[in-house]
Parts: structure tokens; C-alpha cells; sequence
């Protein structure tokens, strides 16, 4: 009986063994099959190059003789620019009028300018200064001065563009009555290209 347990035993240890030893020792490839190539996504190529027209909406601040007000400003720009890779170039040409705007009295018809800007493209959205020359004309009569400041301007698609730009203006010695007229201006523009 003791040679026939201890041979069941053994049997049994045998049996669990096998499953361990059933395998090949010898190490066989494994053929993996080959990925895809991971092609990067080219970001989308936006050409600020070109001529552009549109509107804006804002609001102006202007200060003058002791006063000051602000009111609603619409208008109308047209452009060019020139796109270098990175950095765009361009001029424009604005006019601006608001409704029964005045300054202490005064009313104050529209603004002009012509400016230059250079941005900086970061993909679908240009950051740009700008600065140039601007005309205001008032019931006092007219006068030229700097204009500058800054903007935004993000292409919804090929033809179309949404964006906002912040100036300012000093206008000396309005109609040559010796009045001087600082302004601010903030609009919100949208421009068709062509």
C-alpha cells in the first residue's frame, strides 16, 4: 500500500510538472508587424497676403479744452498686406464718424487715417502695431496728427477676418484756433479678403 501511495505521488508531481517542461528552451522570434508612420500634421497654412475691406464698431474717447466725451464710432477700412512668412507688412486707410458726437460743445465729424502695420502671424491670428498719420475734422475746422497703437486680427476662413484694435490720437491746434484734441479709440472690425 505505502508503494502504491508513493507512487501516486509521484505520478502527480509529475503530471503538474509537465506543463513547465512541455516548452522549448530555445528562444524563437517574434515577427511584429510594422506600425503605420507617424506623418505630423501640417498646421493650417493661413496667407495674410493680399487686400482686404471691412467695418468697424467702437467707441471713441476724446479729451479737449478742459472737456471731455465719448460716444459710438462706425467706419470703414481698406488694406493691403504682405505676408514674409512670420511677420506681415501692410498700410490702411480708415474713416471713422459717430452720431451728434461733440467735445465741450464742439462736433466732432469724423477721423482719417492712413497707417502702416507690422504683425506677427501665429497661425489663424495676427498680433500687429500700427501707427501713421489721422485728420480730424470738427466744427472748429481740421488738423493732422500721430495716430498709433495696437490689434488683433483672427481669420475665420479664407475670405473673412474678425479682430480688434485699440488707438490713440493727438490732434494740435485744431482749425488754428490753438485747441488740442487727444482721443482714444477701441473697435471691433470685420474684414472681407480678396
Amino acid at each position: 500500500m505505502k508503494s502504491s501511495i508513493f507512487a501516486l505521488v509521484a505520478a502527480s508531481a509529475t503530471l503538474g510538472a509537465v506543463p513547465v517542461l512541455a516548452g522549448s528552451l530555445d528562444d524563437t522570434p517574434v515577427e511584429v508587424a510594422p506600425a503605420a508612420p507617424i506623418v505630423p500634421v501640417a498646421p493650417l497654412g493661413v496667407d495674410w497676403t493680399g487686400i482686404y475691406g471691412g467695418l468697424s464698431l467702437g467707441n471713441m474717447n476724446a479729451q479737449g479744452g478742459g472737456a471731455s466725451n465719448n460716444g459710438t464710432v462706425y467706419g470703414l477700412h481698406t488694406g493691403y498686406d504682405y505676408d514674409f512668412g512670420k511677420v506681415v507688412v501692410g498700410g490702411e486707410l480708415e474713416y471713422q464718424a459717430g452720431d451728434d458726437y461733440s467735445l465741450g460743445g464742439v462736433d466732432v465729424d469724423n477721423v482719417m487715417r492712413l497707417k502702416g502695420r507690422v504683425g506677427y502671424e501665429m497661425g489663424q491670428s495676427l498680433l500687429y502695431g500700427t501707427a501713421g498719420v489721422a485728420r480730424i475734422d470738427t466744427a472748429l475746422g481740421d488738423a493732422t496728427g500721430p495716430v498709433g497703437g495696437v490689434g488683433i486680427e483672427y481669420r475665420v476662413n479664407d475670405r473673412f477676418s474678425i479682430g480688434g484694435e485699440a488707438l490713440a490720437h493727438s490732434f494740435d491746434d485744431v482749425g488754428g484756433t490753438g485747441a488740442d484734441i487727444d482721443a482714444q479709440t477701441f473697435s471691433l472690425r470685420g474684414s472681407f479678403r480678396f
